[in-house]
C-alpha cells in the first residue's frame, strides 16, 4: 500500500476512526500545529548535546503524539482519543521547578539566537505557544471533546521549552539577557 492514497486531492483528509474534514478545520489546524511543534522538537534534540535535555525532549515527543492524537480524534469517532492526564502536565510543572531551581539561570527576558542549540528550542517555543492558540481557537469555536489538560499541557510546555533554551545557556556560559542587569525592571513571563 503506498502513502499517495490521493484521497486528499480534494482538500479533505481522514480524522481518527475514518471520519473525513477540510485539511482547512481547526481541528486539523491544531493537531497539525502540535505535529509541526514535534518536529521542531525533533531537530532541536537531535543537535543538544546535553543528554539529560536530550531525553526531556523525546519523552516529550512522545507524549505529543498523544496530545496531536486526542486532538485529531472526533467524539463521532469509533476510536476513543488517548488521554492527556493532570499527570502529564504535572511531570512538566515538575519539571519547571527543577529547572528554575538551578542556581545563575535567566530569571528574565532572553534575547533568541545566543547559541545554536538554544535557539532551535527557541524556535519550538513560538510554535508550542502558536499550538496552544490554535487548541483554544478550536475549543472556543465551540469543541467539547478537547480534554482541558491539553491546554494546560501545551502551556506548561512553552515555560519547559523556554527553560530548556536557557539552561543549555547557562551550561555553555551565554548570556542571553535581553536587558541589562543594571536597567532592573519589572520580571514578565519569560516564555510569552
Amino acid at each position: 500500500m503506498s502513502i499517495a492514497t490521493k484521497r486528499g486531492d480534494g482538500g479533505q483528509t481522514g480524522l481518527a476512526g475514518g471520519i473525513r474534514v477540510s485539511k482547512a478545520s481547526l481541528r486539523v489546524e491544531a493537531y497539525g500545529t502540535v505535529d509541526e511543534l514535534n518536529t521542531h522538537l525533533g531537530f532541536a534534540r537531535s543537535i543538544c548535546q546535553n543528554k539529560e535535555i536530550a531525553a526531556w525532549t523525546e519523552e516529550i515527543q512522545r507524549t505529543l503524539f498523544r496530545v496531536g492524537s486526542a486532538l485529531a480524534t472526533p467524539p463521532e469517532s469509533k476510536k476513543t482519543p488517548p488521554v492527556i492526564s493532570t499527570e502529564d502536565v504535572d511531570k512538566l510543572t515538575d519539571l519547571v521547578h527543577k529547572i528554575e531551581a538551578t542556581e545563575g539561570i535567566l530569571a528574565d527576558w532572553s534575547l533568541p539566537g545566543g547559541h545554536t542549540e538554544s535557539a532551535a528550542y527557541e524556535i519550538a517555543r513560538t510554535v508550542c505557544r502558536r499550538a496552544e492558540r490554535c487548541a483554544v481557537r478550536f475549543v472556543e469555536s465551540g469543541a467539547t471533546d478537547v480534554q482541558p489538560e491539553v491546554l494546560a499541557y501545551l502551556n506548561r510546555l512553552s515555560d519547559v521549552i523556554w527553560l530548556f533554551g536557557r539552561l543549555i545557556e547557562h551550561d555553555a556560559g551565554v548570556n542571553s539577557r535581553l536587558r541589562e542587569e543594571s536597567k532592573g525592571g519589572p520580571k514578565f513571563s519569560r516564555a510569552w
